[in-house]
Order: structure tokens, then C-alpha cells, then sequence
């Protein structure tokens, strides 16, 4: 059971509800996730944001990897079912690239590199060496792109955290943390 409330769409604060009722819309459901983040508005909001921002970068193939990846990383069971079933699902992610993925690697050469670097983030707490640095650029990523894979390691960390903190019950098909505390 969640250590932090989980209120429903209904018992949410009335500023969040115009957001939740645009995830019940894409999604079908209200994910715990958001219901969670919606005890605070200022959260949800910045969240939200962020995080729909962030969904014009990449690709959603790349942005589920890194996101499979900080999950592994941090230790994060809600979010490694999210983002398999995501991943799964609508990004048509093979169930070994996503084996991978949440080794920080890929079959892909290039989604190699993003992920790779990502997991390297998460792990070294920003703290990477020129040679990380070297190794995503000659896989051809911009330092624009590279900025976007800083922010997706924040955006995941920020859930990944939360969902800790709170111990958020898992509304997905649940995947267990090979880093689990």
C-alpha cells in the first residue's frame, strides 16, 4: 500500500483535474503515477510539462529505453512496469531489446549509445567522463540531444523517486527491479 495518498480523478485537487481528465483521455486510465504527483498542482503541472515537452524529442523508442534504463538503475519496480508495458505496447519495443535496454545497452548501435550514456548519468549522478561524452557524439547525437537525454535521466529520476518515496502500488503488469533495495 502507498505510503502517500493516491486520490482518485474525483478526490483530487480541482486544479489537477483538467490535466487527469487529459490523461484518462490519451491513456484510457489514470495511472497511479498521476494521481500521485496530483496531490500538489505545482507538481503535476511541472510534470506535465516537462514531460510533454520531452515527447517532442528523440524518439519514443530511444525515450523508452533511457527511461527502462534509469528505472533498472534506480531501482524503480512501478517504473520498469510502466515503461515495459509502454515500451511493449506503444513503442513496439521487442521483450529483448527491452532485456537490454534495462542493462543500459541496446541491439541498436546508435539507441546504444543514448542508452548507454543515459544509464551512465543515472549512475555517476551527472558525473561523466569526456569519454561518455565522446562516445554519444560519435553516435552522432547533438549536444541538443544530449540535453534531452540529460533531461529525460531528470524527468525518470523524478518518478523513479517519488514512486520510492511513496512505494506506489503498481497498476501495470508488475516487473521487478533487478536493483531493488
Amino acid at each position: 500500500m502507498s505510503r502517500i495518498s493516491i486520490p482518485t480523478k474525483d478526490e483530487a485537487p480541482e486544479a489537477t483535474k483538467p490535466t487527469l481528465d487529459s490523461i484518462q483521455k490519451a491513456l484510457g486510465f489514470v495511472p497511479n503515477i498521476f494521481r500521485l504527483v496530483a496531490n500538489s498542482p505545482a507538481a503535476l503541472g511541472a510534470f506535465t510539462s516537462f514531460q510533454g515537452a520531452l515527447s517532442k524529442t528523440l524518439n519514443v523508442k530511444t525515450r523508452e529505453r533511457i527511461a527502462l534504463a534509469v528505472a533498472e538503475v534506480n531501482g524503480c519496480g512501478y517504473c520498469l512496469s510502466a515503461h515495459t508495458y509502454l515500451g511493449l505496447n506503444l513503442a513496439k519495443i521487442s521483450p529483448e531489446e527491452i532485456a537490454l535496454n534495462r542493462k543500459g545497452s541496446s541491439s541498436d548501435a546508435k539507441a546504444n549509445a543514448a542508452v548507454s550514456f543515459a544509464a551512465r548519468i543515472a549512475e555517476a549522478r551527472g558525473h561523466v567522463s569526456d569519454a561518455d561524452l565522446a562516445a554519444v557524439r560519435a553516435a552522432g547525437f547533438s549536444d541538443a540531444q544530449i540535453v534531452e537525454i540529460v533531461a529525460l535521466v531528470a524527468e525518470n529520476t523524478f518518478t523513479n523517486y517519488l514512486n520510492e518515496v511513496a512505494r506506489t502500488d503498481i497498476d501495470f503488469p508488475a516487473v521487478p527491479a533487478a536493483n531493488a533495495a
